[in-house]
This record gives structure tokens, C-alpha cells and sequence, in this order.
């Protein structure tokens, strides 16, 4: 995830961690997503860094979790192209799909691994393909 600013500056960009954080937040929210699940999706951190995270304190955060955020950012903007209706698009998440064997894509996307992530925003990217 770190890029390389120029051949002249080899250092990499900083990445703005507190709004990767915040924006999290915002989409689990509008998910109805429970503390647990949005724990899970990032990776299952202790607790007290979760919350800490959460009241936007400590923002320092591993690469893998940086790259959960990705995947939900991506999600959440997949929802958005494919539905109309900002409420339909969020209430995707939580309506049985047969794609992830009757769960819900929340569901899938809280069972803890990155790939479960990984899959839900790839069928979406299947399915908003031809509006690409």
C-alpha cells in the first residue's frame, strides 16, 4: 500500500491513518454492523485498541488491517454504484445471499479472514462490471 512518491524522493507517502479510521467507522455504522463484527473485519485486535481506535485515539495500525479497510472502502462504493438508494446499498450487507451459501455478506465479511473480504467485494465487482 505504501507508494513511492517520485524516482527523485524514494521514501514512501505516509498514509493518513486516522481517516482510513474514521471512514471505517462510518461505513460499519451505516452497515449496522456490531462491535464484534467490526472487530472481526479488521482483524480481530485486542479490544481496548479496537475502542481506542473507535474514539479515534492511536491510530497506528498494522498493514494488514490497512488493507481490510481497502477492501471495505471497496465494498462500500461498489454498493453505491449498483444501488440508487444510499439505503438499499447499505442494507446489502445484512440480506441472506445465496453467493455466500444463504449467510449474509456481513456475515462472510466478519468470519475473520482477509479473504473473506476479498470475496464479497470481488462479486461485487462481478456484478457492477458492465457500469466499470
Amino acid at each position: 500500500m505504501l507508494a513511492r512518491d517520485t524516482v527523485e524522493n524514494p521514501r514512501p507517502r505516509s498514509i493518513d491513518t486516522a481517516g482510513a479510521m474514521r471512514g471505517f467507522f462510518h461505513i460499519v455504522d451505516a452497515w449496522g454492523a456490531s462491535a464484534e463484527e467490526a472487530r472481526a473485519i479488521l482483524g480481530l485486535p485486542a479490544e481496548r485498541t479496537f475502542y481506542s481506535w473507535r474514539a479515534g485515539g492511536g491510530v497506528r495500525v498494522q498493514h494488514d488491517t490497512l488493507r481490510r479497510i481497502g477492501y471495505v472502502a471497496g465494498i462500500f462504493k461498489a454498493l453505491q454504484i449498483l444501488y440508487s438508494d444510499p439505503r438499499q446499498a447499505d442494507s446489502w450487507v445484512k440480506r441472506p445471499n445465496t453467493a455466500f451459501g444463504g449467510r449474509t455478506p456481513l456475515s462472510r465479511m466478519s468470519a475473520g479472514d482477509v479473504t473473506d473480504l476479498a470475496a464479497v467485494r470481488a462479486y461485487l465487482d462481478a456484478a457492477r462490471a458492465p457500469w466499470s
